[in-house]
């Protein structure tokens, strides 16, 4: 398997470069230059781990052999808290919410970046190098990544993430963290400032190379690919491989609910896809209007999906023209110039054939927390609120197949909320009790390349992990 640029500029790569790659040097994402089959009868035995390692065999072989991939997998998933790793609760009839955070820092974000930190470890022993990531955060993939590559020897780990627009856990769960290789950089900006200093960085080509970048946020292939596994695991689970299944995705920066769409792409029978998101709604009104753009961002109960540039949605672009490199890169150079972009009449209708779009305010967000409680004694955060309200949106069309809502965050995550809509605080798990009594490290920049640039490269020189 090789993997190509949505841009057209860029070498295609084998899959071991691009892990460590993570952005093509043209500015574009990566993506497998054919999408493989999924034999889902030969799935539908497997314990989560061995079905994760055959989702990503065709992505990783050769390079990755099928024995070197289920040790990679069991490892990763060994320490989640629950037996099923990803278990499906019923909530309704025809309803069910997969449950993404049983992992080591309660967000999906576990569910790929342990296998990340993992892959990386596999091919630097191959290699012998060393590399610095680089990452954005709104809240969650933060505090997985560090999670997947503390104490990693040929891992530093810069996290970037909006001073004071993530949760307090959050934030501690990433900034407590003693690993000498861990570091911690709050913004003063929004999340879409962070996510433009990191493809400045890697876009800064004497900089990326001479400090080896690599990335874990989900411009990182690797990162979707592992993602396919849950939508896979969910529909065989319900035994909806014959008769289909939607997905509603509470979705900011497009990687998770694309994860979905790639895994409709190898075959999977997925009827219908259907976005949540905040009051930050441009998805929701590029998918009632088929123009993206951007607006201001305003923090909300759900600052995860805080976003008002999803940097995944480019792969999807380039899908929708047919993998046409120049048509992505006349869109996102309209979007990096403009602040929006149109598609046309015809492509707006095959966007709107797989998806559909809502929005919730805060308000309505409570309101969802607090019936599903009442209704069913299920806590949810409030992202994962707004996946099961665009998961009921979904039962109401009476397609009569099962309807999966995402959850993507332990309600403990956002305890204030939780409680403000229940009554009830959700406790963390045993593992995270002493959380805020540990001692906080961060360092805290203005949202300017330079100033960045610098501290990076400061650090590593204080380590001896710099060229």
């Amino acid at each position: 398997m090789r993997y190509i640029s949505t841009r057209g500029g860029a070498q295609a790569l084998a899959f071991d470069d691009t892990v460590l790659a993570g952005l093509a040097p043209d500015g574009g994402l990566y993506l497998p230059a054919t999408w493989p089959v999924l034999d889902l009868g030969a799935l539908t035995s497997l314990d989560y781990a061995h079905l994760t390692a055959a989702v990503l065999a065709p992505f990783a072989q050769p390079v990755i052999d099928a024995a070197t991939l289920e040790a990679i997998c069991t490892d990763a998933y060994r320490g989640f808290g629950h037996p099923d790793i990803a278990p499906l609760r019923p909530l309704k009839p025809g309803l069910w919410l997969l449950e993404l955070f049983h992992g080591p820092t309660l967000a999906f974000k576990d569910f790929a970046l342990q296998v990340l930190g993992r892959l990386f470890d596999h091919v630097l022993a191959r290699s012998g190098q060393r590399i610095t990531i680089v990452g954005a955060t709104s809240g969650d993939t933060g505090s997985a990544a560090i999670e997947a590559c503390r104490d990693r020897d040929a891992i530093e780990i810069f996290i970037l993430h909006p001073e004071g627009r993530v949760s307090e856990v959050q934030r501690r769960q990433m900034t407590t963290v003693a690993s000498a290789n861990v570091h911690n950089i709050a913004i003063e900006g929004t999340f879409d400032d962070c996510q433009a200093l990191v493809k400045a960085m890697f876009n800064d080509k004497a900089f990326r190379d001479r400090h080896a970048l690599s990335a874990v946020n989900s411009i990182n292939w690797a990162r979707i690919a592992a993602q396919i596994a849950y939508y896979v695991w969910a529909t065989v689970r319900l035994g909806a491989a014959a008769d289909g299944v939607v997905f509603a995705v509470p979705t900011g920066n497009f990687g998770n609910v694309f994860a979905a769409w790639a895994a409709g792409a190898m075959g999977l029978p997925i009827r219908r896809l259907v976005i949540g998101s905040n009051r930050n709604d441009i998805l929701t009104r590029f998918f009632a209007t088929g123009e993206m753009k951007t607006g201001s961002v305003f923090p909300t109960l759900s600052p995860s999906m805080d976003i008002q540039v999803s940097s995944n949605f480019e792969r999807y672009l380039f899908e929708l023209y047919d993998r046409d490199p120049q048509a992505v890169r006349a869109m996102m150079t309209e979007f990096a110039t403009a602040g929006c972009f149109h598609v046309d009449a015809a492509h707006f209708e095959r966007c709107r054939q797989t998806f559909a779009a809502l929005s919730l305010d805060d308000a309505a967000t409570t309101e969802t927390i607090a019936r599903v409680y009442r209704e069913s004694g299920v806590l949810l955060d409030p992202h994962s609120a707004i996946g099961v309200a665009a998961a009921e949106a979904a039962c109401a069309d009476g397609n009569g197949v099962p309807v999966v809502a995402v959850a993507t965050a332990h309600p403990a995550k956002f305890a204030e909320a939780v409680r403000a809509a229940t009554g009830v605080t959700p406790e963390l798990p045993a593992r995270l009790a002493d959380l805020f009594a540990r001692e906080e490290r961060c360092a805290t920049l203005p949202a300017e390349l330079p100033a960045v640039e610098r501290h990076i490269a400061a650090t590593l020189a204080g380590r001896g992990a710099a060229a």
